[in-house]
This record gives structure tokens, sequence and C-alpha cells, in this order.
């Protein structure tokens, strides 16, 4: 069986867009769904706030909801989780953990410089996979 992992953030158009990409791959398909609760440390003055305050693995975003629902349209029921860290990093950790045959992301249209800039999730895992990656992109 090919074992995806399919890594959404919190945007659903973007979720559903990589759900129905996965979705349509021939065969039997097994997949891992992931978000990834990025983290963050914010200062002001005495004020801290660390995202590991704020995470809780169990509150899925509905974009993870949203891809769920198509998955299993399709008749494939994914495996849940959500993990707190450093996108990219996390993304390539668990792909190696669970030993998928590929990754599913759904990239969005930036500039050149914006992906310069600010970086893209989509373009470091392009770049660092050890294994196919599967980009879902919108017309």
């Amino acid at each position: 069986m090919y074992k995806v992992l399919l890594a959404v953030d919190t945007n659903e158009d973007r979720s559903t867009l990589a759900a129905e990409a996965v979705a349509n791959l021939p065969g039997e398909i097994e997949v891992v769904l992931l978000n990834v609760f990025e983290e963050f440390n914010v200062t002001d003055g005495d004020a801290r706030i660390d995202s590991s305050e704020l995470y809780d693995e169990d509150d899925l975003p509905e974009s993870v909801t949203a891809a769920e629902g198509i998955l299993e349209a399709a008749g494939i029921d994914p495996v849940k989780r959500r993990e707190h860290g450093e996108p990219t990093e996390v993304i390539l950790s668990v792909a190696e953990e669970i030993d998928a045959d590929s990754i599913a992301v759904s990239g969005r249209k930036r500039s050149p410089a914006g992906k310069a800039i600010f970086g893209s999730v989509t373009q470091s895992l392009l770049l660092s996979a050890d294994r196919p990656v599967i980009v879902a992109t919108s017309d």
C-alpha cells in the first residue's frame, strides 16, 4: 500500500486542494493527515508568550476536518496528527517516522521576492525531502 503524508496548514482551500490531489492518486492509499502548529516566541517587555503554552494536540483546525471529509468520501480513512514545531522540520521528521512513500502539500502563489524574503514550507520541502513531494496548486 502506498503511504502518503498529507501536510496541511490552517487554510481550508489549500487543504481541500491537497486532499483532492491525494484522493485521486491511483491504487490503495494510506494517508497520515498532519497539521503543524508553528513554534514561536513573543516578548514584550517582561511579558513573554511561548507557542508551547498555546499548543493543544487535540485542537485540530477546520482545514484538517475539510481534508478528512474529502479523503473519507474517496474511501480513505486518514490517521490525523497534530505536532508542534518548525513546519518543514516536523513534516520531514514525521515522513521519516512513518516511512511515507511521498509527502503531499498545497502550495500558494508567491512572487520570487516573497519566496526569498519570507521563505516557503513547500520550497523547503522540495529542496530537503528524500522522497517525492506532491504539490497541489490552483490555476
